[in-house]
């Protein structure tokens, strides 16, 4: 199974992502959300059913570096062929979750706690993981003045979204070391979800002591901010492996039209075995990508930094997934289930071996 530890410089990136606002369903109206992805382009020799247009989301952040890199330079449309390919860009997992409950997107990659949550909220019909996309890529960075848990108290700190993967990896931290911080009403912590940029613009005039964030935007709190690193997320998981990125689909996405999600699936091992060949030309892709998207790229000092932090990889690390969910249960932003069935990586593992490459493991949590 082919990795690849990102590596290399170019420019900046400042982000202005945009979310859909949409209702969420009614966990019946969940189970039978469908796409409008319309009709079926099936081979008449039987071939799998392919859609006409593939809607995906993802964000404008360096760990989602394989859709921003393959959608950048062609590849995900290439691959994708006669079916059109229409993308949306989100600011946190929670905010594409809702758009594909609505109907609005048919796949989108997000963390793991979003991933989690719309399996549960729909009783595990909405979505299946179907790949990974990235590992690593998320600190607690803070000013300077903060220099461990208990010196946190009675500040404020930032995370992405309510809910999201790394808001749930900040409150559950502070739990650990003994600071509270509910989702609701005052704590030892107050946890203020917003924005990305508005979270640097906010630090760097000091009015909030810090934020868990993914790449680049810890490392643009370092390089332009004068923040330093409390807690670096890979130190608190075995080997330092979990999952920061996944691509989830529609599930009805994924029975109706197989050959489709195949072929994003194709795009994107496609891009990451390019990544490896080239890690500069990748990290360089990535950064005009956040230029196209964003009208800013990210200075050389924060692209090299935050490319570094970052393990690309198809490999879910579905036995992360298990201990995602219970943090967020203790949290409060999750409530427990079962996610047997989360994963259907059926078509990553047919792709996989076709390659001569090991397939990869949903850890007892769904199809292989």
């Amino acid at each position: 199974m082919t990795t690849i530890r990102s590596r290399s410089t170019a420019s900046r990136l400042r982000r202005t992502a945009t979310a859909v606002a949409v209702t969420v369903l009614s966990a019946t109206a969940l189970a039978a959300c469908g796409s409008s992805s319309s009709t079926s382009t099936a081979a008449s020799n039987g071939a799998p059913a392919e859609a006409t247009t593939l809607r995906l989301g993802y964000f404008a952040n360096i760990t989602h570096a394989l859709p921003l890199i393959g959608v950048q330079d062609g590849t995900y449309a290439k691959d994708l062929g006669a079916t059109k390919l229409e993308t949306q860009i989100f600011n946190a997992g929670p905010a594409a979750v809702e758009a594909l409950f609505a109907g609005a997107i048919d796949a989108a990659y997000v963390g793991p706690n979003p991933a989690i949550n719309a399996f549960t909220k729909s009783n595990g019909e909405a979505i299946r993981i179907v790949a990974g996309a990235s590992s690593g890529g998320a600190q607690l960075v803070v000013q300077p003045q903060y220099t461990t848990a208990a010196s946190l108290k009675g500040t404020t700190l930032a995370t992405p979204q309510l809910g999201g993967t790394q808001d749930v990896a900040l409150r559950y931290w502070l739990k650990q070391q003994g600071l509270s911080a509910p989702t609701t009403g005052t704590g030892d912590v107050t946890v203020a979800p917003q924005e990305n940029a508005q979270t640097l613009d906010l630090f760097k005039q000091g009015k909030i002591a810090g934020a868990w964030l993914p790449e680049p935007w810890a490392s643009r709190l370092v390089t332009e901010a004068g923040g330093k690193v409390l807690v670096d997320e890979k130190s608190l998981w075995p080997a330092g492996a979990f999952v920061t990125t996944h691509l989830i689909v529609s599930t009805k996405f994924l029975n109706d039209y197989p050959g489709t999600v195949t072929k994003l699936l194709k795009a994107e091992s496609d891009t990451l075995a390019a990544a490896t060949a080239d890690p500069a030309k990748a990290s360089a892709t990535a950064n005009d990508a956040l230029k196209a998207l964003t009208g800013k790229q990210l200075k050389p000092e924060a692209l090299a930094r935050a490319w570094t932090n970052l393990t690309l990889t198809l490999d879910p690390i579905a036995s992360t997934l298990q201990t995602s969910a219970d943090h967020g249960v203790e949290v409060g932003t999750t409530k427990k289930a079962d996610l047997n069935g989360i994963y259907d990586l059926t078509l990553l593992n047919a792709l996989l071996t076709s390659q001569g490459q090991k397939p990869v493991s949903a850890a007892g949590l769904g199809k292989e």
